[in-house]
């Protein structure tokens, strides 16, 4: 003979185990949705990372490159590595004269 009215102690458990079951899906699935929504909000939000070129030394004035090189071979004019006659014609050289 089957009962009729409020369901036995097997079938609470059973309604409650699907009960669970389904809110704990639920939950799960919100929590990735929001957790997804939450990655691609931080990734529209944060600013790419800018690079910047380490700064470039401006090149050697031409005035200071010669100076240089006046420097050197006044140099070598005097520890004898050059004569004068040389030394004479690569300063005009460098001069253009």
């Amino acid at each position: 003979m089957r009962r009729r009215g409020r369901p036995g102690l097997i079938g609470t458990m059973a309604r409650t185990a699907v009960i669970a079951g389904t809110a704990q899906a639920v939950t799960g699935n919100v929590a990735q949705k929001q957790q997804a929504k939450a990655q691609a909000a931080a990734q529209q939000q944060a600013p790419a990372p800018q690079y910047e070129a380490p700064p470039v030394a401006p090149p050697a004035a031409p005035a200071d490159d010669m100076l240089r090189q006046l420097a050197r071979l006044g140099q070598m004019n005097q520890a004898g590595l050059i004569t004068d006659d040389e030394f004479s014609a690569a300063k005009a050289k460098l001069l253009g004269i």
